[in-house]
């Protein structure tokens, strides 16, 4: 490649960008293109010929860059990003219901146990304190925190039907 080519492909970024613009009407799809524009160029740079206009050539390597984006697009459907949308990531509403509602009726359930035995649960079970650490929040033997915690699960299997 030689230098006059790189010089001129440089000067017409701002063409390009432009109708790059023009044809995706968006600023983010349209350096892209510009991008894709110039690697292909740079890549088939041998297959230009000198005797022509740079811009017309560069014109129609971004104008099929583009058709080839909407088509690939049109393909594959619509794509979010889970990263920017973490909630889409589970879209069964049924088994969201059904854990919103076996979640409420144990909280439910947990209410009606004695102070200890839900201390004991929650601390274990959701905050997910070892049994040595529960011990030592509450003051009592590990023992105690074990037989405790047994009693309050089979108390709330009972509770919720499940056996």
């Amino acid at each position: 490649m030689d230098a006059a080519f790189g010089e001129s492909l440089i000067e017409l970024l701002p063409n390009l960008r432009r109708y790059a613009i023009s044809l995706s009407r968006r600023v983010d799809i349209a350096d892209d293109l510009v991008q894709i524009t110039v690697e292909r160029a740079l890549a088939n740079h041998a297959s230009y010929d000198s005797g022509m206009r740079l811009e017309p050539w560069l014109f129609r390597i971004l104008r099929n860059a583009y058709i080839d984006m909407t088509r690939r697009n049109r393909t594959q459907g619509t794509q979010l990003d889970v990263f920017e949308m973490p909630d889409i990531v589970s879209t069964d509403g049924v088994a969201t219901v059904e854990t919103r509602l076996m979640l409420h009726s144990a909280l439910d359930a947990m209410e009606t146990l004695p102070v200890e035995q839900r201390d004991i649960l929650h601390l274990v079970c959701i905050e997910e304190l070892s049994y040595a650490e529960t011990a030592e929040v509450l003051s009592i033997p590990k023992g105690t925190v074990m037989s405790r915690l047994a009693r309050a699960r089979m108390a709330l299997s009972e509770k919720l039907g499940i056996k």
